[in-house]
């Protein structure tokens, strides 16, 4: 039997005990909800992880559908991850026949990457006369000076056949130039192209004949625009090769005599590609290799 019984004291005990399991309780509760906030957090965090590649991936995937229709060599040929940044600064551009889309001293504003048709490089004196040093197809991009950090460019480019091109500024080519990866790589290999190019051409305008410098010339030509029949009139090509109307109206009837090629109506067409290699010089099988040699790559 309890001695000194006092109901007092069980109240008080009880509520004290009462009072602690209550605090006890909130404490519980806390930490538990605390813990499902924390693992909700992570499993957001976890799927946000898992969510930002996939959204990469599935822009790559699309720039690697529109890579597919590039008809332009670098364009075509770089890794999608790469064409994926470059993809949202390309502007499509139809260039028309005898459009200037540079003028010597210009500033470069924006680099073009040609799908056909052709471009062509030319340089002039003082008293006007020009000659064409380069030409620039679907294998190649004019305005290449940038990479260099040169912003104005050092010669005029004009539109010899229409073409359609995708344009990108200047400096967000450089930029995807800088980061040195597939893009850089393929960008100099090109520019090796066009510094053999203009090598060749200032060895040709010196110490060839009209007969051969003009078969280099058309099959340059034939090559870039995949065409027999080429829209092309005596003063344009004269205009192109630094040389006077008559000169290149003398060297395409001894062409059209060899049955190389006819010409009519400001159009000439080739009629046999092998007798004009043989008229052609040296220069043409040089930068042909070499462009060979590009697009093998």
């Amino acid at each position: 039997m309890l001695k000194n019984h006092n109901p007092d004291s069980y109240s008080a005990t009880y509520q004290a005990i009462k009072q602690s399991l209550t605090h006890y309780s909130e404490y519980i509760y806390s930490q538990t909800s605390l813990q499902l906030f924390s693992r909700q957090l992570n499993r957001s965090n976890a799927q946000n992880k898992k969510e930002f590649p996939r959204c990469e991936k599935g822009l790559t995937m699309l720039a690697a559908s529109r890579q597919l229709g590039m008809r332009n060599k670098i364009l075509g040929v770089i890794p999608h991850e790469e064409f994926a940044h470059l993809l949202p600064h390309l502007e499509e551009v139809h260039l028309q026949k005898g459009e200037t889309v540079y003028l010597s001293g210009d500033n470069i504003k924006y680099a073009y990457f040609p799908e056909n048709g052709l471009l062509s490089l030319l340089v002039t004196t003082k008293t006007g006369s020009t000659v064409e040093v380069a030409s620039v197809g679907s294998e190649g991009v004019v305005g290449l000076p940038i990479i260099l950090g040169n912003h104005m460019i050092p010669y005029e480019v004009t539109v010899q056949f229409t073409t359609q091109a995708w344009k990108i500024r200047a400096q967000r080519l450089q930029e995807e130039f800088d980061r040195g990866k597939t893009f850089h790589e393929f960008v100099l290999r090109y520019l090796n192209v066009l510094i053999t190019q203009i090598s060749q051409s200032s060895i040709c305008n010196r110490f060839h004949s009209m007969n051969e410098a003009l078969s280099r010339w058309l099959l340059t030509v034939q090559d870039r625009v995949n065409s027999d029949n080429l829209n092309l009139t005596h003063e344009t090509i004269s205009h192109t090769l630094g040389v006077p109307r008559t000169a290149v109206t003398g060297a395409a009837l001894e062409l059209q005599r060899a049955g190389a090629i006819r010409y009519m109506r400001g159009n000439i067409f080739i009629l046999d590609r092998t007798k004009l290699e043989e008229k052609s010089c040296e220069c043409y099988r040089i930068v042909r290799d070499e462009l060979d040699h590009f697009l093998r790559q």
